[in-house]
């Protein structure tokens, strides 16, 4: 994929801050650097977005990092994947699915992000490829519906299924991997999946390898699967909402008040074989009042794989 002239200015804009933030680091910047995103909360659940460098350590594998690189991430546009489940499962919930993500078209997105939209089923259909217009993610979110349930199919025909694992990956891996800047997946589903070919590690893989942040916003069923979006969005550094909970539109003010008020902190990796390991990452604050999500690790890639 060919990066988005927008997204290519976003980064040298970063790439030249960082640079100026530590000077004396200016001819060392390079492939093995790790980036981390990260929102801190205090005890009650208030975002806290006046902290600095020094209020963070980083740990890869057990091992504390020098932090190279921290900026605070308010303005820097977004990329957005947003996955909406329209099976037989759902099929009751597809009307608020639908106005639940024109609410996010208007309450999260802002005029420098871009956004795609996809529908899963027993397919995976891109209803709208990454665009910053959101009167077409509006005519696309027109033409999103259920695919009604008609019961069991007969002996030879395949059983109808939910695609949610493997729409997560090829979103991932087609869409988002080689892009730069900060990547959101939105994921409005019951959490079912039935019938994907990978595992759900590997979604959850997909996201990591593209450092991508997840959110999954349940809406609840006759089938429990709220802890499955939860085990692909934590592991990311996002969260998962349950709807019955927490009505859409707060759901949305707390997803876009969280990637507003990010944390970017960058180190070199000791690491310098890039043979796909996992890694795993820790951050630790010195208020111990305070709470923080971000990925719980990396993938070592070479550098034309990210």
């Amino acid at each position: 994929m060919i990066p988005r002239p927008r997204a290519i200015l976003g980064l040298a804009a970063l790439a030249t801050y960082l640079l100026a933030q530590e000077p004396s680091d200016a001819i060392k910047v390079d492939v093995d650097v790790v980036n981390v995103l990260c929102t801190v909360h205090d005890r009650h659940g208030v975002l806290v977005n006046t902290l600095n460098k020094e209020d963070f350590q980083v740990f890869e594998d057990g091992r504390p990092q020098d932090i190279r690189y921290f900026a605070r991430e308010a303005n820097t546009p977004l990329t957005v994947a947003l996955l909406v489940d329209v099976s037989g499962s759902v099929q009751s919930f597809v009307q608020d699915e639908k106005e639940a993500v024109a609410k996010f078209f208007e309450q999260v997105l802002r005029p420098d992000d871009d956004a795609l939209l996809v529908g899963f089923s027993s397919t995976i259909i891109l209803w709208q490829d990454l665009t910053g217009s959101t009167a077409k993610l509006r005519a696309a979110l027109q033409k999103l519906k259920s695919v009604p349930f008609r019961g069991l199919p007969p002996l030879d025909q395949p059983m109808p299924s939910t695609l949610l694992y493997k729409g997560v990956q090829e979103t991932a891996l087609a869409k988002l991997k080689q892009l730069p800047g900060r990547k959101v997946m939105v994921i409005i589903s019951d959490g079912l999946d039935n019938g994907s070919p990978v595992p759900i590690e590997a979604a959850l893989q997909a996201v990591q390898m593209t450092n991508t942040i997840v959110y999954g916003i349940c809406f609840e069923s006759g089938f429990s699967g709220c802890s499955f979006l939860k085990q692909l969005s934590e592991p990311t550094g996002g969260r998962t909402f349950r709807v019955r909970k927490i009505p859409i539109d707060r759901i949305f003010e707390i997803i876009e008040a969280e990637t507003r008020s990010q944390y970017a902190i960058g180190f070199v990796s000791p690491n310098s074989a890039h043979d796909g390991k996992y890694h795993k990452l820790h951050i630790r604050l010195s208020a111990k009042n305070l709470a923080v999500e971000a990925r719980k690790g990396y993938y070592a890639l070479p550098p034309e794989s990210k």
